[in-house]
């Protein structure tokens, strides 16, 4: 059985680890992250569809390690600074209506909770589209490594991920799609 991209990610989270990092039990914390992860994976693809953002997205991906993912993700190894970058890279100016409205989907303190999830879960699916563009490969991207500059690569990775997640399918929580709207249509890069 093949597994969604939310799935892959997520198998690769150690969710105990997380959650006590979220200051939350484990339940809740994989409840947070099976909602973020497709709006960050949305969010990517609104990027990608402009030609601009796709070049800009390939470069960014191309420079995280891909090996983060394999065989288990360790949060200890996880850079939240570089994800508060990559998060404000994605949803820019949305970025609030993004996390209220993720963070609704879990009650009050939910908004809280996605807010500190984004930049920890951000370089992880980073890491994750870098090991999918450089087929899986255990190291480190390299020059050899695709490097699309168009809306080539990145954008015919992320479609056929993406068609899934943003459809509802997938065991994606409520369909993001349509939750998030117009926030993320269209690439802003």
């Amino acid at each position: 059985m093949v597994m969604s991209p939310v799935d892959e990610i997520l198998a690769q989270i150690p969710m105990q680890q997380l959650a006590g990092r979220l200051g939350v039990d484990e339940r809740t914390a994989e409840q947070a992250t099976r909602q973020a992860l497709p709006a960050l994976l949305g969010g990517i693809q609104a990027n990608t569809d402009d030609p601009g953002g796709a070049s800009s997205f390939a470069s960014a991906v191309q420079q995280h390690d891909a090996t983060l993912v394999d065989g288990g993700v360790d949060l200890d190894r996880v850079d939240t600074s570089d994800g508060d970058k990559i998060v404000g890279h994605v949803f820019g100016a949305q970025r609030g209506q993004v996390v209220q409205q993720l963070g609704g989907l879990s009650g009050d303190a939910g908004k809280e909770l996605v807010a500190k999830l984004l930049p920890i879960l951000a370089p992880i699916v980073m890491s994750w589209l870098a090991s999918k563009l450089t087929g899986g490969a255990a190291a480190a991207p390299t020059p050899q490594a695709p490097a699309p500059s168009t809306g080539g690569g990145l954008g015919d990775l992320l479609g056929p991920i993406l068609g899934n997640v943003l459809g509802g399918g997938g065991g994606a929580a409520p369909n993001i799609g349509d939750l998030l709207g117009g926030l993320l249509g269209g690439g802003r890069r």
